[in-house]
C-alpha cells in the first residue's frame, strides 16, 4: 500500500433501507470504516465477476456477456460518471428481470472463492484488519446487489453491508429497484446505520475510488481516496484528503501457509472470515513491534 497523502490509521445486516442487529440507540461516539467495494477492495467490478457463471447457467446470453465485458473495460479504464452509472443500473435491472433469486444466491456461493478471492487487494485486507484491531466496525457500501455484496463482505470479515436491493415477487426479480445504494443513496445508508448503531460520523472513515462517492466521503470525518479516478483525485488534492494506491490483488488463502490441525478446527468452528481476520491482525501486530 502506498500513500500519496497523510493517512490516519466489526454482514448479515443491510443498510439504506437496511436492517441491522445489536442496535443500541443509547450508544454514541462509535467508529465505523465504510469501504466502497469495486476497485477499492477488489480489483474488478463485483457484478462483472459473476457474468461467466451467470452465462453458464443460462441467466445471461452471449450478447449480454459481451456488453458487460465492454462496460467493465471502460470502468477499469476511466471509472464511471453519474450518467454511465445510471445507464448501467437501467441495463442491469432490465437484464435480471425474471431471474430466480435463490439461483443467483447459489451461483454466488458456489463461485465466490474461485472468482472473488484472488481479486481482493492485499492492502485493503490489511487496512480492514487494522480498523478491526482498533475496535472499529467495518461496513462494505456498494451499488452492486445485496446477493453479491453480502457474501463478499462476510469473507472479508466486515460487520455490516449497505447495497442495492431489487424488488422481488414470487422469488424472482421484477426488474425494479427498491433501494439504489449509489451516490446520495450511500449517504442515506450510512446515516441510517449511524442512527441505529450510534456511529459518530465525524469520527468515522470512508474509502472509495470514484468521484460518484464524493457524498459518502464528505459525510465522514476521515475520507480517503483509493485508486481514485481523475475527478476524485482532483477533489482529494483540493480538499487535502489522503490518497492511497492499492495494486496487489492476491488470494487471501495464499497469504497463509499450511494451517495446523488446530487452525482447521477453528475454521470449522468460527468460519473463514474470523480466521482470516485474526491471522491478518496478528501479522499487523507483529509488524508494529
Amino acid at each position: 500500500m502506498t500513500a500519496e497523502g497523510d493517512q490516519t490509521t466489526d454482514p448479515d445486516h443491510q443498510a439504506g433501507g437496511a436492517t441491522t442487529a445489536d442496535s443500541a440507540p443509547g450508544r454514541r461516539g462509535r467508529v465505523a470504516a465504510f469501504f466502497d467495494l469495486d476497485k477499492t477492495v477488489i480489483a474488478k467490478s463485483s457484478t462483472f465477476v459473476f457474468s461467466k457463471p451467470f452465462f453458464a447457467q443460462g441467466l445471461l446470453n452471449r450478447r449480454a456477456v459481451l456488453e458487460s465485458s465492454y462496460a467493465h473495460f471502460l470502468f477499469l479504464l476511466s471509472g464511471a460518471d453519474h450518467d454511465q452509472m445510471e445507464r448501467m443500473r437501467e441495463h442491469l435491472t432490465k437484464m435480471c428481470a425474471g431471474w430466480d433469486v435463490e439461483q443467483v444466491k447459489s451461483i454466488v456461493a458456489e463461485t465466490l472463492h474461485e472468482l472473488v478471492d484472488p481479486l481482493i487487494y492485499a492492502e485493503a485486507a490489511d487496512l480492514i484488519a487494522d480498523h478491526k484491531i482498533r475496535g472499529h466496525d467495518v461496513v462494505i457500501v456498494s451499488a452492486s446487489g445485496e446477493e453479491m455484496v453480502g457474501p463478499i463482505a462476510e469473507a472479508l470479515g466486515a460487520s455490516r453491508t449497505a447495497s442495492t436491493r431489487m424488488v422481488v415477487e414470487d422469488g424472482k426479480y421484477t426488474g425494479e429497484v427498491e433501494f439504489y445504494c449509489y451516490a446520495e443513496g450511500k449517504v442515506e445508508a450510512i446515516e441510517k446505520l449511524a442512527a441505529a448503531e450510534g456511529y459518530d460520523l465525524s469520527r468515522c472513515y470512508a474509502y472509495s475510488d470514484s468521484v460518484t462517492d464524493l457524498p459518502m466521503l464528505s459525510a465522514v470525518g476521515h475520507p480517503t481516496a483509493v485508486n481514485p479516478d481523475r475527478n476524485l483525485r482532483r477533489e482529494a488534492a483540493t480538499r487535502g484528503w489522503p490518497i492511497l494506491a492499492f495494486s496487489n490483488p492476491v488470494s487471501l488463502w495464499a497469504r497463509f501457509q499450511s494451517p495446523s490441525s488446530t487452525t482447521l478446527a477453528a475454521t470449522a468452528a468460527v468460519g473463514l472470515s474470523a480466521v482470516l481476520a485474526g491471522a491478518i491482525s496478528y501479522r499487523l501486530l507483529r509488524r508494529r513491534r
